[in-house]
């Protein structure tokens, strides 16, 4: 048994295996997803904007809740009776303005009532201004319908009457809204 050995019968000489084929590539497999940045990005705008919206709903409704500044009369005839000496008596659209509801609060329009109070001052002789009680008509929660009557009296014995209806709201206290 000496030198070298024959390999055992049905069996090949390693050496004389061709080598194998070269190998295939490795397979690619699923491709990396593309980044989706264009909805990334509308996604980040819509919140963006949701948030402004929101809040900026939430200012107006803390502004606005509570838009009537200081505190309204106690009863809706005080404040009807607190607006007509505004007007008539003090010729003060600054204080009448201060009695009226802030949804209904025009200052030109206060303004030129109390301009037209004080026309009558200039063009009669001593125009004095009275008014009945103020009498609460019709009253349901917040709201409250007042009327009274306005005299206007000259040192001359003219005599001029006018019907008021008020239409009067609650809010932080009670405020002329409506003159009719």
């Amino acid at each position: 048994m000496g030198g070298s050995a024959a390999a055992p019968a049905g069996t090949q000489d390693p050496s004389s295996i061709p080598p194998p084929p070269p190998g295939y590539p490795p397979y690619p497999g699923a491709a990396e997803p593309k980044k989706k940045r264009g909805l990334l990005i509308a996604a980040i705008a819509l919140i963006v904007i949701m948030v402004l919206c929101v809040g900026g709903g939430v200012v107006a409704f803390l502004t606005l809740r509570d838009a009537e500044t200081g505190q309204g009369a106690k009863e809706p005839a005080v404040a009807v009776d607190e607006f007509l000496t505004a007007v008539y008596k003090d010729r003060d659209a600054t204080k009448a303005a201060s009695r009226v509801c802030a949804a209904s609060r025009d200052d030109k329009k206060i303004a030129a009532k109390v301009a037209e109070v004080e026309k009558y001052a200039t063009e009669y002789q001593n125009p004095r201004f009275r008014w009945t009680t103020p009498k609460v008509d019709n009253q349901t929660g917040e709201r409250a319908t007042v009327s009274t009557r306005v005299t206007m009296t000259t040192s001359d014995e003219k005599v001029a009457d006018q019907d008021l209806r008020f239409t009067v709201v609650q809010k932080s206290g009670w405020w002329v809204c409506e003159v009719a």
